[in-house]
C-alpha cells in the first residue's frame, strides 16, 4: 500500500516566511533550497544545517524548526529513518501551533513515513492522526487520513481502517480530486480483500486503475499494479505475473529501488523455474546496491553535521581566546600558549576519535553486509546449484530471510536470537555445499559440544565455518571436505581438511582467511594452517568456550 511523501508543501516554507525575515538573514536558508530543487540533497542537507544554527543564534525559532523539518526529510528520503526520527523529534520545540502550521503538517507526516518503514504501524498511525489535525487544507487532511487508514491496515485492524476509507469517500467533494479519490478507492477494496480473501475487489481495482491511467498518476499506478497482483496470486497466477511485470516497469521508471524489489520478489514466485534464474540476479544486483547507496547516505549526513559541529567548536574556541586577550598582556601571554596548546591537543584528539568512530561504523557495516548479504546470497546460489529439482518456494524463504536480514542492517536493528539448534545450524550450512562433485563430511557435531557457547561466539564460529566453505567453493578446487569437532574440558577445537590444491609457500591470506583469521582473535582462540601436506589444506582450529 501506498503513502503519500508531504515533500512538496514543505519546499514551499521558504516562500510562506518571506516576510519574516529579513532577505539578507537568509543566505544559507536560500542556498539549501536551490540545492534542493536541483536534487543536490548533501549540499541541501549541509546548508540546512548552518542556517538551522544561525537561526537558533538569531533567537527566530519558526526558521529553525522548518530547517530540522526540511532535513528530516532529506534522511527520511535516503533511508536514514532513525536519524530522521531523531532530527524531526527535535523540530517540535521550536514550531509554533498557530503559526507554522504547514511545518507542522509536513514533521508529523514524515514522522508516520518513518515509523511506517520500521513497521511501527502503531505510532505511525498516531504521527498521521496529528499532522491531521494541523492540516488546514480539507484534501490534505483526507491524504493524511487515509495514510493512518492504511497503518491500520498493516495491524490487520481491518474494521477501523475501512471505517476510515468510508468516511473520507463520504466527502462531498472528493470525486474531483481524481488523485486522491482513486487511491483511496484502491486502499478501501486491497483491505477489503485482504481482511476477507473471498471478497470479490476486482472491480473496484480495476476502476482505480482506470483512474490513476487516465490522470497519468505513475506512483498511484504502482499501488495499483502491486494491489492486482496480490488479488490474483493465489486466484490466477498467469494474470497475477501479467500485473507483476507492469509493477516491475512502473517501479523501474519511477525510480524507486524499493517497489522494484518487492516486484521482482512477487516475478520470482509466479515466473516458471527456467526463467526465475535471470530475476534472481536482478534482485541479487539491485538489493545490494540499495543497502550500499543506504549505508552511504547515514555515514554522508552524520559527517556533514560532525564538520558543522567542529567548525562551531572552533568558533567557540576563537571567542574564548578573544576574551582573554583583553585581560591583560601579561596573563595573555601564558593562557595564550596554554590554551593554543591545549585547543590543538583537544582537537586533535576529537578528530582521531570521530575519525576512528566513522571507520569502526564502515567497517562494521561492511562486515555485516559481507557476513549476511554477501555470503548468505552465495549459499543460496550454491544451493540452487545443488537441486537436481529446483525448489523454488524454498529458494524464495532463503531470499525472503537475507532480504530481511539486510534490511535490518539498513535500519541498524540488532540481528534477533536463532532459534534453531546450532549443532543443526552448522550440519544445514555444510550439508548446503555437498553436491555430485564436492563430498563433505561431518564429525563431532554433537548437541553437547556446543553447550555454555553463548550466542555472540556461536555467530563467529558459524561465519568462520561458512567462510572456509565458500574459500573452499571458490578457491581449493577440491572434491573431499571434512570437519571434525571435539571438545576437552573447556576448550572446541574444529579440525578442517580438503584434498584441493592448497597453499603452495608461505600462507597468503585471500578475504575470506583473512576475515578467519580475524574472528579467531576476537574468540580469543588460534588457528593453525597445515601447508606441508602432499595435497590439499589443513587447518586446526581452538578456542575456549568462556
Amino acid at each position: 500500500m501506498k503513502k503519500l511523501i508531504f515533500l512538496l508543501p514543505v519546499i514551499l516554507f521558504s516562500c510562506n516566511k518571506n516576510n519574516r525575515t529579513v532577505k539578507s538573514d537568509r543566505t544559507d536558508y536560500d542556498k539549501a533550497y536551490n540545492y534542493l530543487k536541483t536534487s543536490e540533497k548533501d549540499s541541501a542537507f549541509k546548508y540546512f544545517n548552518k542556517a538551522k544554527d544561525f537561526f537558533i543564534q538569531e533567537d527566530n525559532p519558526s526558521f529553525a524548526g522548518s530547517c530540522l523539518v526540511n532535513m528530516a526529510i532529506l534522511q527520511c528520503e535516503n533511508g536514514d529513518y532513525y536519524g530522521s526520527q531523531e532530527t524531526a523529534l527535535s523540530a517540535i520545540k521550536y514550531l509554533n501551533p498557530q503559526k507554522d502550521t504547514l511545518e507542522i503538517v509536513g514533521n508529523y507526516n514524515n514522522l508516520g513515513i518513518t515509523c511506517q518503514n520500521l513497521k511501527e504501524y502503531n505510532k505511525a498511525a498516531q504521527f498521521y492522526n496529528k499532522a491531521a489535525h494541523f492540516s488546514q487544507d480539507p484534501i490534505y487532511q483526507l491524504t493524511l487520513l487515509n495514510n493512518k487508514a492504511i497503518s491500520y491496515t498493516y495491524l490487520k485492524k481491518h474494521d477501523s481502517a475501512i471505517q476510515i476509507f468510508n468516511k473520507i469517500l463520504a466527502f462531498p467533494t472528493i470525486k474531483k480530486h481524481a488523485k486522491v479519490f482513486s487511491k483511496v478507492y484502491d486502499n478501501l477494496a486491497y483491505t477489503k480483500f485482504s481482511q476477507n480473501p473471498e471478497y470479490n475487489a476486482e472491480p473496484e481495482l480495476n476502476e482505480a486503475l482506470k483512474i490513476r491511467e487516465r490522470i497519468k498518476d505513475d506512483d498511484g499506478l504502482n499501488a495499483s499494479f502491486y494491489h492486482l497482483t496480490e488479488y490474483f496470486e493465489n486466484k490466477d497466477p498467469k494474470k497475477a505475473l501479467h500485473y507483476a511485470n507492469k509493477n516491475w516497469q512502473i517501479a523501474k521508471k519511477n525510480n524507486n529501488p524499493d517497489d522494484q524489489l518487492k516486484a521482482l520478489q512477487k516475478i520470482i514466485t509466479l515466473e516458471n523455474s527456467n526463467n526465475t534464474k535471470y530475476f534472481f540476479l536482478r534482485y541479487q544486483s539491485l538489493n545490494d546496491s540499495l543497502q550500499t547507496a543506504r549505508s552511504k547516505a547515514k555515514n554522508q549526513f552524520a559527517i556533514i553535521r560532525y564538520d558543522v559541529e567542529k567548525i562551531k567548536a572552533k568558533n567557540a574556541e576563537n571567542e574564548i581566546e578573544l576574551l582573554k586577550r583583553n585581560i591583560g598582556l601579561g596573563t595573555l601571554s601564558v593562557l595564550l600558549i596554554g590554551g593554543i596548546f591545549l585547543y590543538k591537543k583537544r582537537k586533535k584528539r576529537l578528530e582521531q576519535e570521530k575519525e576512528l568512530e566513522v571507520k569502526n561504523t564502515q567497517l562494521k557495516m561492511s562486515k555485516k553486509v559481507h557476513d549476511v548479504v554477501a555470503n548468505g546470497i552465495y549459499q543460496v546460489m550454491t544451493k540452487i546449484e545443488n537441486q537436481d529439482h529446483f525448489d523454488k518456494e524454498k529458494a524464495l524463504d532463503d531470499l525472503e530471510f537475507v532480504y530481511e536480514k539486510s534490511r535490518d542492517i539498513s535500519y541498524d536493528k540488532e540481528d534477533s536470537k536463532d532459534e534453531q539448534d546450532f549443532s543443526e545450524k552448522i550440519s544445514n550450512s555444510i550439508g548446503s555445499f555437498n553436491n555430485d562433485t564436492v563430498k563433505t563430511y561431518i564429525a563431532g557435531n554433537e548437541k553437547n559440544i556446543w553447550e555454555n557457547v553463548n550466542q555472540s561466539k556461536q555467530e563467529e564460529i558459524y561465519q568462520i565455518i561458512r567462510e572456509l566453505l565458500v574459500n573452499m567453493k571458490k578457491h581449493s578446487k577440491s572434491n573431499l571436505v571434512s570437519f571434525r569437532f571435539e571438545r576437552i574440558n573447556n576448550e572446541i577445537a574444529i579440525h578442517y581438511k580438503d584434498n584441493g590444491i592448497g597453499i603452495s609457500g608461505a600462507v597468503i591470506y585471500n578475504n575470506g582467511l583473512s576475515n578467519v583469521v580475524s574472528r579467531i582473535e576476537i574468540l580469543q582462540g588460534q588457528i593453525i594452517f597445515d601447508t606441508e601436506t602432499e595435497k590439499g589444506l589443513k587447518i586446526d582450529i581452538s578456542f575456549p568456550v568462556y
